[in-house]
């Protein structure tokens, strides 16, 4: 049984709801990794944080399909800023996979409230979608490291790896949230 409508758009409220105490949650267990990040401020990491369970939440919700793109593109851009950070790639996919049990932390009550057809259905859809972002943030640290190694790949000029472009990153994200924004009015408006 797939889990209906209302139960996505109950999941994607709750995750909506609950975002702020998540973010801040993976933002204590990122601290340590977060203060030995060079020139990378940790507003920037936290603001990523945001934005990736803004984007979870839509995906968990009926515009599942139309934010699929958004979603590949914010934990693309999470595994660039993790090579920028210094981290190895097994850090990577420990700090996405953290995404997972803060979900399940979060939504428990929610979800053990619904049938236990729809509460399966649900954590399925949850897992696949974290499962996703996982697979994409090391494709896209994976990326960014070749970048630093082989000059000119993908036919773009290597950066200096010592120097991060912090406002490049922000218009990133910026441009991401927009993207959220305009598919959300489009339905809803």
């Amino acid at each position: 049984m797939r889990a209906s409508h209302p139960t996505l758009v109950a999941a994607s409220r709750t995750i909506l709801s609950q975002r702020d105490a998540m973010v801040a949650r993976w933002s204590d267990w990122l601290r340590d990794r977060l203060a030995v990040a060079h020139g990378i401020e940790p507003a920037l990491v936290e603001r990523q944080l945001a934005l990736i369970l803004d984007v979870l939440a839509s995906m968990v919700g009926p515009l599942r399909r139309e934010t699929k793109p958004i979603w590949a593109r914010v934990t693309e851009h999470y595994g660039r800023l993790a090579a920028a950070r210094g981290l190895a790639a097994g850090e990577v996919v420990e700090e996405m996979q953290y995404l997972r049990e803060l979900l399940i932390r979060y939504l428990a009550p929610s979800i053990a409230a619904l049938r236990p057809r729809q509460g399966m259905a649900l954590l399925l859809r949850l897992n696949r979608i974290v499962d996703q972002g996982v697979a994409i943030a090391v494709v896209g640290y994976t990326d960014a490291i070749v970048r630093t190694l082989l000059p000119g790949h993908g036919g773009e000029e290597t950066p200096d790896t010592e120097s991060f472009d912090g406002d490049a990153a922000a218009r990133e994200l910026t441009d991401i949230a927009r993207s959220l924004t305009a598919i959300s009015s489009r339905i809803n408006g």
